[in-house]
Order: structure tokens, then C-alpha cells, then sequence
């Protein structure tokens, strides 16, 4: 709620977001048995009206760590984009995505994190694969954090 006071938006509607945050809970009704109910703690509450653009406010000061690394952001996902020259580079930045995943109650989702090598040149062989994150060979099967 802190990255959303920041924002120069009516009182009225900080206080709607406010209340729709605080004490959110969620059940699942599945084959006529209903779940537990569960509470929500998290920032972004995904698959709600309301889910993207709490991401984009609470996703406001996500960065990448190096320069010439960039991060989009699109909806609820997030994208990584790291250049050949930058490669020694990307443990650090999922640790960095990690850390801050964590530092606003989210969590990386490891299923969905991915791995894409584009080359400009065929000649050029790949880098070797990451042993902790799946290698995807296009952007359809590839998909991001939280």
C-alpha cells in the first residue's frame, strides 16, 4: 500500500484499495466441494480485476541490476531481456528478481521462469544451458515471474 500512497489518486479510491487488500481471502469451488477458505497476503492478487495494474504499481521500481539488461513488465509477467555481452550476468539478476520478488510479498515463480538464447548469427553456438532454469526454443512456451 505504500507504492500505491505515492500515487496522486483521489483519497476515495486509496481507501477502496485499501479495504479490497486488507483481510482478502479466496476459496475454490470445484466438482460441489468448496475449498478451505485461504488468506491473501500478497500485493497482487492474481487472476482479480484489479491484479494487473497493482502489478504495474507494485512493479514501479523493479530494475535490472546492470545497464545493458532491460526488464518489461506486461500484465503480471515479467520479462528479463539480458544482451550475449551481459550473460555473466544473469545469476545475479534472477537473484536480484528473487530478492525483490520477496521484498513485496511475491515469489518467482520457478515453473514459468524460462530461458531463451537469440542469436544474430547461425555461426554462433549458444551458451551452454543454466542447470537451474529451463531452456525454451521460441517466446509461446516462454512465460515470466509472479
Amino acid at each position: 500500500m505504500s507504492k500505491l500512497a505515492q500515487l496522486e489518486i483521489p483519497d476515495s479510491i486509496y481507501n477502496w484499495a485499501v479495504d479490497f487488500f486488507d483481510n482478502h481471502a479466496h476459496c475454490t469451488k470445484f466438482a460441489g466441494t468448496i475449498s478451505a477458505v485461504a488468506v491473501i497476503h500478497a500485493s497482487v492478487i492474481q487472476g482479480s480485476a484489479i491484479g494487473p495494474a497493482s502489478f504495474i504499481v507494485t512493479a514501479s521500481d523493479l530494475h535490472p541490476i546492470h545497464e545493458r539488461n532491460r526488464i518489461f513488465k506486461f500484465a503480471d509477467d515479467t520479462y528479463l531481456i539480458v544482451p550475449g555481452v551481459n550473460t555473466d550476468t544473469c545469476q545475479e539478476e534472477i537473484q536480484h528478481l528473487q530478492a525483490w520478488a520477496a521484498d513485496n510479498n511475491l515469489k518467482l515463480n520457478r515453473d514459468k521462469t524460462k530461458e531463451i538464447v537469440i542469436t544474430v548469427s547461425r555461426m554462433r553456438a549458444p551458451p551452454p544451458p543454466r542447470p537451474d532454469v529451463e531452456r525454451a526454443s521460441s517466446l509461446c512456451e516462454s512465460s515470466a515471474l509472479p
